[in-house]
């Protein structure tokens, strides 16, 4: 399966017109959150990506609610929003999470804590594809001073489950960074597009 991964687009709509074009070569399309900027222009965008006729998995950011994001790919037939949520395409299992974890310093940001990110990832099941928007703590998770930002639920989730790959974003000096957790590659996508295969 060759998929076409990427996250943190907050609006860039010219980015996101070169992702369609792109789409046509995958078998899937993941986007992992932030496609809004601080809650405005997620319309605006997700009309440029519902071009996409790929099947897409997406999950919200903390830039967009779930609603928000819900209601935006309602025009988009070939995109499915996942939330503490899964679903199965070609035979592999995909479950996704959204969301800033934990929880951020802005008051606009679309926040679990970790308590609600353990209870929703318990769901995930094993040897699938974990998409999630905040990384995972220690892993493409840096920030420009160095600190580890990202999720200690979304680690542990992955290190009890023999997952295929965990995709990210949110960090965004950590784009295009790759790590592993007890065999499961770990991949921060950044707005791009990355090409991944299962």
């Amino acid at each position: 399966m060759r998929i076409l991964a990427f996250s943190d687009l907050h609006c860039d709509r010219d980015t996101a017109a070169r992702l369609v074009a792109a789409s046509d070569d995958a078998d899937l399309v993941i986007g992992a959150g932030d496609f809004a900027s601080q809650h405005r222009g997620l319309e605006d965008t997700i009309a440029v990506l519902a071009a996409i006729e790929t099947p897409t998995l997406v999950v919200p950011g903390n830039n967009e609610t779930e609603d928000a994001l819900r209601s935006a790919c309602g025009e988009w037939p070939a995109a499915q929003v996942l939330h503490g949520s899964g679903t199965e395409v070609g035979g592999v299992s995909f479950f996704g999470l959204g969301a800033g974890i934990p929880t951020t310093p802005w008051d606009w940001s679309y926040d679990l804590t970790e308590e609600e990110a353990e209870e929703a990832l318990a769901g995930c099941p094993p040897d699938g594809v974990l998409i999630v928007h905040s990384p995972p703590f220690g892993h493409c998770d840096q920030s420009l001073t160095g600190d580890h930002l990202g999720s200690r639920a979304i680690a542990a989730a992955i290190e009890s489950r023999d997952l295929e790959l965990a995709a990210c974003g949110h960090i965004h000096e950590s784009w295009g960074a790759r790590s592993e957790i007890a065999g499961t590659p770990v991949v921060n996508l950044g707005p791009d597009g990355t090409v991944l295969e299962l």
